[in-house]
């Protein structure tokens, strides 16, 4: 086993959290359901991850980027205690029952049939475990012709139309993030807040089911709005916008993009005046309004870009910044981790990892009056099999409001 974590500093900051006491088990892999318990975890949740004997989460081998580990792994398992477990062994499912019995949350994103098949199911568990609150998330729901289909992000962001409105209009692309993981790992996440909330008016747990499917296609509302009653889809336009101009990337004399974007009159005319220098611009027909401008984009965008070319980044940002247009610089990943915004505000901290300490950005949202959360380390795999296992062999002790404390070092 891997040495233990040293003691809390309480140098570093409360570990306390709203979730400190709630117990989430999670049989999880890759990214949507990882993606749900590490929101818990920042909130203080204690979560055990179920992992496989061996080889555990198949996200630990998706690369070796951060110092031998994975990239996709570091950031999904922040805060999270690592147990090997033989679910299918009886010896191994009898282990797993006895985690579930503690538990306030039950997430997983196995196979389809898989958690019936062990036992831990909904419909198993909703008698003798009337408070459990359970998480399903799969590719595409329990139902339909496509409930036994393996769903992986690029197949989902297919089958959602996202490809087809991603890109050039010359190459279809997906999005460079496994945005439908994402987005499922999101609405687990807050359905399960919900549940809580929920539990503690009516003292029930319920079942919540999230496919990868759904979630996307939430998000896909406005373009199928957009094509089902103006009939045609938003068409690819790379970095640029399907229903708005002018907006996306204009380059710059010294080699670099701004990209900009106009959402209004106002902003329209501030533009033509101040930034373009030809006020005469606001009354041209052609461009007299943002369905007008979409329109004559093409004679439009080579009149920004005549303008654009003739400055440097920083001289064409000092003109947008007078005329109060929505601009940014088009970064890499180097100089988003370099970002001032983010520096100055506070935004990156160190956790523990069993290759070290790492930097990552501290949760999103930042609630005032408390101090910042803690980043927890990144477990080593089945790290805490042991003291895990101890734990359910101790009486549970409840606390007034029906979580069991249990703080991870």
């Amino acid at each position: 086993m891997p040495e233990p974590h040293p003691p809390h500093d309480p140098a570093d900051g409360p570990l306390n959290g709203p979730l400190t006491g709630l117990v989430v088990i999670s049989l999880e892999q890759a990214v949507a359901a990882p993606f749900a318990t590490r929101q818990l975890a920042d909130l203080g949740a204690r979560v055990i991850k179920v992992e496989r004997p061996g080889s555990g989460d198949l996200a630990r081998g998706y690369d070796r980027t951060v110092r031998g580990m994975s990239s996709h792994f570091v950031w999904l398992n922040r805060g999270k205690e690592s147990v090997q477990l033989d679910v299918r062994s009886p010896e191994g499912n009898r282990q797993l029952h006895a985690l579930v019995d503690r538990a306030d949350v039950l997430v997983q994103n196995l196979g389809p049939g898989a958690a019936a098949r062990l036992g831990i199911g909904h419909a198993a568990l909703a008698m003798t475990h009337p408070g459990l609150i359970t998480c399903d998330i799969s590719g595409y729901g329990s139902t339909g012709a496509y409930r036994d289909r393996k769903a992986y992000d690029l197949l989902v962001q297919s089958e959602a139309g996202l490809l087809s409105i991603t890109g050039t209009p010359e190459t279809p692309s997906k999005v460079g993030l496994s945005i439908a993981d994402i987005c499922a790992g999101m609405y687990a996440y807050s359905g399960i807040l919900t549940a809580l909330l929920d539990r503690a008016r009516t003292g029930l747990g319920t079942r919540l089911e999230i496919s990868m499917l759904e979630a996307l296609g939430e998000w896909m509302g406005y373009a199928e709005y957009f094509t089902r009653y103006g009939g045609t889809a938003p068409a690819r336009t790379g970095a640029g916008h399907a229903t708005i101009a002018p907006y996306g990337p204009f380059p710059t004399s010294d080699g670099r993009s701004v990209m900009l974007g106009l959402q209004n009159a106002h902003e329209w005319a501030a533009f033509c005046e101040i930034v373009l220098r030809r006020p005469r611009l606001v009354h041209d027909p052609r461009f007299s309004g943002n369905a007008d401008r979409v329109t004559h984009r093409g004679e439009l965008d080579a009149i920004v870009r005549e303008t654009t070319l003739a400055l440097t980044s920083a001289e064409l940002i000092r003109r947008l910044d007078e005329a109060r247009i929505a601009h940014a610089q088009q970064r890499t990943l180097r100089e988003f981790s370099e970002h001032a915004q983010l520096r100055a505000r506070g935004r990156w901290a160190s956790f523990d990892s069993p290759v070290g300490e790492l930097h990552g950005l501290v949760p999103p949202v930042t609630v005032h009056g408390q101090p910042p959360a803690r980043l927890r380390p990144v477990p080593a795999l089945g790290e805490h099999t042991d003291s895990v296992l101890a734990w359910i062999n101790t009486p549970v002790e409840h606390s007034s409001e029906g979580m069991a404390p249990c703080p991870l070092n």
